[in-house]
């Protein structure tokens, strides 16, 4: 399998992990569409990205812009979908359920919705890439939502293998990655969870976006693998 000439659609493509994913696959020669609903994001992203890359703004909280969205984008190979609020832990007792329900809006809903409108429009040999969390293996206080999310993207990816098939479904569940999800917390803050967890791990560091690009390119290209979780974490579910 390779990407030349493929067309891959990301959702959540224009920073972070997805960012780099674009970027990864269209220097393998793939023809990249970067999705936010953020037009600054989109444009940035695309003074990044070779000429050949399209950009296009939706709101993945709403089911009739995404619907809209592939309407547009019509034939293509291979769906990515990265897109997530920055992150926010709450012990249990201090969670406002409404708030918990809102960030499985875009995680979790965004992914079902999208998934949804895209299939008509996948081609034959096409795929779907979803992103989980380390979290859902190994969560700690204040994780209950985060992991709950989680978990239910791999619940998703492993019933979407099946019910979608010979459409290829899988995820990406990444480690501590150093991207801009982070930025709610200080700087100093950030760069402290960054030395001491990546201290920790077997590599002995935290991952960076481009290190999880190539997972996400290996499920496109991997044509034997479908309803996998790919875990890529530094070793961290070992220690």
């Amino acid at each position: 399998m390779t990407l030349e000439d493929k067309r891959v659609v990301l959702l959540g493509g224009t920073a972070g992990i997805g960012l780099a994913t674009a970027q990864a696959a269209a220097d393998a020669g793939a023809q990249v569409v970067v999705v936010s609903s953020n037009p600054d994001n989109v444009a940035k992203a695309l003074t990044l990205l070779p000429a050949s890359a399209q950009g296009e703004i939706a709101d993945l909280t709403t089911e009739s812009e995404i619907e809209k969205l592939f309407t547009k984008v019509s034939a293509f190979d291979h769906l990515v979908y990265t897109a997530g609020e920055s992150l926010s832990l709450f012990p249990l007792q201090d969670t406002e359920v409404a708030a918990a329900q809102r960030f499985f809006q875009i995680r979790y809903w965004g992914a079902y919705t999208s998934v949804k409108y895209a299939v008509p429009h996948i081609n034959t040999g096409g795929s779907i890439v979803l992103s989980s969390g380390g979290a859902v293996q190994r969560p700690m206080p204040g994780w209950t939502v985060a992991a709950s999310i989680l978990g239910a993207i791999e619940a998703l990816c492993r019933a979407l293998a099946v019910e979608l098939a010979p459409i290829r479904v899988n995820a990406v569940r990444p480690g501590l990655v150093r991207t801009d999800l982070w930025r709610e917390f200080p700087a100093e803050v950030r760069e402290e969870l960054f030395r001491t967890h990546g201290g920790t791990l077997p590599v002995g560091r935290v991952g960076e976006a481009a290190d999880l690009a190539r997972s996400y390119l290996h499920l496109m290209e991997q044509d034997y693998a479908t309803g996998s979780i790919l875990t890529v974490d530094g070793g961290g579910v070992l220690v």
